[in-house]
Parts: structure tokens; sequence; C-alpha cells
């Protein structure tokens, strides 16, 4: 099982352990990219600020970001799944996971980034702020930027297993399963059951709390209809509508009465 999750706006400090190393993240095959990426988002940030800011959508509050960002090269380096903090991840809480759900996390957790492209959650990063929507000068909109790379490396990523899709849309943009593996990914939508209406809070936190769920028992659903099954058997309420053509992903529906 491979599950693709969105980054977090929020962000752990960088600490103090040894500085970025592009060549030991996962993916090799996107280490050119990010080395792009990288290497504009530094120069911006090491120029002017205002117009840092500007190109990052940062505002007056955020300032010290660009100031981070234009340090990336030296930063100290921490686990992914320590550096992203915010409602999913609060949720999902890697660090409180007991030893063999965290090895099924390391394995299985791919958590996609404007900067990155995607990282899995044991990948040693600095803190940095850098959204997939942003448009770099040199480079323009980071999600076609991240298209073709990931269009070769992400296949191979995903084996021959299940994909649960957990991403938001602008992150979803960067890279969109085809062909065979669509049919065997599954998009996840939370909604309010009594208004079914999805609200931004509780539905990062249940994807959260709905990773957490299959990590702790151990589930290794081996499809989407398994998925469903698994997801069920944990307590979820999940309604799914299975592809009506082949290169198409299921979508499924886990209803929430209560926001919290």
């Amino acid at each position: 099982m491979l599950v693709l999750l969105p980054p977090s706006e929020g962000k752990a400090s960088s600490g103090r352990g040894a500085p970025l190393k592009l060549e030991s993240l996962s993916l090799p095959g996107l280490t050119d990219a990010r080395e792009s990426v990288l290497g504009e988002l530094v120069e911006l940030c090491a120029g002017d600020e205002d117009k840092a800011r500007e190109v990052l959508g940062l505002s007056e509050g955020l300032r010290g970001e660009v100031a981070k960002n234009a340090g990336l090269l030296t930063a100290g380096a921490r686990p992914a799944g320590e550096i992203y903090t915010g409602v999913l991840y609060d949720a999902l809480d890697l660090a409180s996971l007991d030893a063999t759900a965290k090895k099924r996390a390391a394995r299985s957790l791919l958590v996609f980034s404007g900067l990155w492209g995607a990282v899995r959650v044991n990948d040693r990063i600095p803190s940095y702020r850098c959204s997939m929507g942003v448009k770099l000068p040199g480079l323009g909109a980071l999600g076609a930027h991240w298209r073709t790379p990931m269009a070769s490396v992400l296949p191979e990523a995903a084996g021959d297993g299940l994909v649960l899709d957990l991403r938001s849309a602008a992150y979803a943009a960067a890279w969109k399963p085809k062909g065979e593996v669509a049919g065997r990914t599954a998009t996840v939508r939370v909604l309010h059951a009594p208004t079914r209406k999805v609200v931004s809070h509780f539905n990062k936190a249940t994807k959260g709390r709905i990773v957490r769920s299959l990590l702790s028992a151990g589930a290794a659903p081996k499809g989407p209809a398994q998925l469903v099954e698994a997801l069920r058997d944990l307590g979820y309420v999940v309604e799914a509508q299975a592809p009506v053509k082949a290169g198409q992903a299921w979508s499924l529906d886990v209803l929430v009465e209560e926001i919290h």
C-alpha cells in the first residue's frame, strides 16, 4: 500500500541535525528536479525579500520564512515525519505509533511537496516554506514542473498494490495515476454526515486518523475494494464508487457524524 499525503503549511523548526543531502532522499529519480527548485528558491529568498514574499504568497507576519528558505543549504535536517505538523499530522501522530507501525509508515507514506516533489517520512529535510501553488520566476508553476519527473518515478513507487490518495487538489495536480495504476487507486473525501459537506479541519483530522488506524491495525488491503472492507472493519462508515471505465480511480466517501 502506498499512501499519498499532502504536506502541511505549518512546520517544525529544522533543529540542529546535519544539513540536507539531496542524494540521500528517497525517489532518486526526482533529484535533478529537486535541485532545480531548491537552487532557485534559495536564490530568490537570498535576494529581494519583498519580491520573495510576493512570489511565495507570504504575509508580512511570515516574513521570517524568507530568511529560513535562504538558509536551506546549511540548515539542520530532521525526518520529514517530524517536520510536518498541522491537523492531519497531529491526528496521525507518528511519534506515538508502536515500532511495527512506524516501520509500516516508513514503507508506505509519501508526502508530496512543492520543494521536494515527494518524500518518505524518514527522509531528512530542513523546515521550509514553498507550496505547490508557487510560480518561481525561472521554473514557473511547480505543479507543472513536477509532472514529468513524477510520471516516470511514481508508478514504480506505487508497485503493484493499492494507492490511497489523500492529497489536496494542488498536490494531486503534480501526479495523476493513470492506466492500470489508476484502477487500484482510491481517493477519499471526508463528509459531515448530516450535511454531506466537506469541512476542512475535520477532513484533515479524519484522514490522519484513517492512516493511523490502518498502520496500527496492520491492515494490508490489496486494492480499493479490500480497503473499503478494512475501513468498515475499523469502524468507519464508507460509501464507495467504483470506476465506470478503465483508467479511473475509485472514489470513497467517509461519513463522520461529529466534527472534531
